[in-house]
């Protein structure tokens, strides 16, 4: 039986987000239908929310949901009705990537996670009469419940506060997981983390974890850098007072071991190359604009200095084992990302873009 709920459905880009009926198809094989209990405004959905050019209108996006399990299609063994679970990314599961685990590389990863209906063509649900956009990083959990697929599913433990661990499928095991995954800083290293949004504050939750000695952190407002030396940072740099370059190796004049970007700014990108020590490490995980993707490297200065530029998705997550490391880190008080946490109503949605915009808020969290 279809499940009538309701959603932010964006239909103009960059305009306001409205509350709208939907209805939700019935759980097909492989399908979860999740009430979601809160949801994460990332800076991915309103980027596809903002153009509406891959994610058609309307749209009903969000992909950092969590919630309980209301009915599973045929098939599902993973999860039963009445589990908690967060939602992340989706795979195919067969692919090479996703065989070597490796999964946020899956093959099929655009189709799977935005091409805005089931892989067979198929629309999850529809915006009163209207087939819609939606199936986005198989979910779209903005809204009071969402279709769910087994392979984006992860179950949790039931004494936590769901509504606030739906981060944990995205921004935070993004930023979490390219330190101790993807570049795997090790004990004593250093890490440059360029912007201090929920990704980089994310981020240096990770390089705590993980024992970094020299954390440093670059971030234009105060209140930022501020929070990230509550959270772990050991030194922050406000770019806009000095070279942010020429101050890293005032603090490690041989340069850092690990940098992060979170930015996507070509500038500041190019700016940090000059501050990496030798056999440096440098992950990228911000997207750019159309102006700021290409980048003017010295292919002298990578082959002389052994340098590694990576990009980074998901923070290299295997989600079934990251997501409940994770939580295992925050129960034992190591991983405050709660700290990053705003609740706001999903009826609100407009109003939680704006701060988090603004930088009233870290990590919107929207409870339908």
């Amino acid at each position: 039986m279809a499940k009538q709920a309701f959603a932010a459905v964006a239909r103009t880009p960059g305009g306001r987000w409205d509350i709208e009926d939907i209805m939700l198809e019935d759980p097909r094989p492989g399908e979860i239908l999740v009430r979601i209990a809160g949801v994460g405004l990332c800076h991915t959905d309103l980027a596809f929310g903002g153009s509406l050019q891959i994610m058609k209108a309307p749209a009903v996006l969000g992909h950092e949901g969590s919630g309980i399990v209301e009915r599973v299609g045929e098939g599902v063994s993973k999860v039963r009705p009445g589990d908690h679970v967060v939602l992340t990314f989706n795979s195919c599961g067969e692919c090479p990537r996703c065989d070597e685990g490796r999964p946020a590389y899956c093959v099929r990863f655009a189709q799977m996670n935005y091409g805005g209906c089931r892989v067979d063509g198929s629309r999850t649900l529809c915006v009163g009469e209207e087939p819609a956009s939606a199936n986005f990083f198989g979910q779209s959990s903005f809204a009071s419940y969402a279709l769910a697929n087994e392979r984006n599913t992860v179950r949790v433990d039931p004494a936590l506060p769901i509504e606030l661990l739906g981060p944990l499928g995205c921004g935070v095991q993004t930023g979490v997981g390219a330190v101790m995954n993807s570049l795997a800083c090790p004990k004593g290293s250093s890490l440059l983390v360029i912007g201090a949004g929920a990704v980089g504050l994310s981020a240096v939750l990770g390089a705590k974890v993980q024992e970094c000695a020299t954390i440093l952190v670059v971030e234009p407002r105060e209140e930022r850098r501020a929070l990230a030396l509550e959270l772990g940072a050991t030194h922050v740099i406000d770019p806009a007072s000095a070279d942010f370059a020429t101050a890293i190796r005032e603090i490690v004049p041989v340069g850092v071991d690990y940098a992060f970007d979170t930015t996507g700014r070509r500038e500041v990108i190019e700016s940090a190359m000059t501050a990496l020590a030798p056999r440096a490490t440098f992950g990228l995980v911000g997207i750019a604009s159309p102006a700021d993707d290409r980048l003017g490297l010295s292919i002298n200065q990578l082959v002389g200095a052994g340098h590694i530029v990576m990009g980074i998705i998901e923070g290299d997550s295997l989600p079934d084992m990251f997501i409940p490391r994770m939580i295992e880190l925050y129960k034992a008080g190591e991983l405050p990302f709660d700290r990053l946490v705003r609740r706001y109503p999903l009826s609100q949605i407009n109003e939680a873009i704006a701060d988090q915009h603004a930088g009233r808020c870290v990590k919107a969290v929207m409870i339908p």
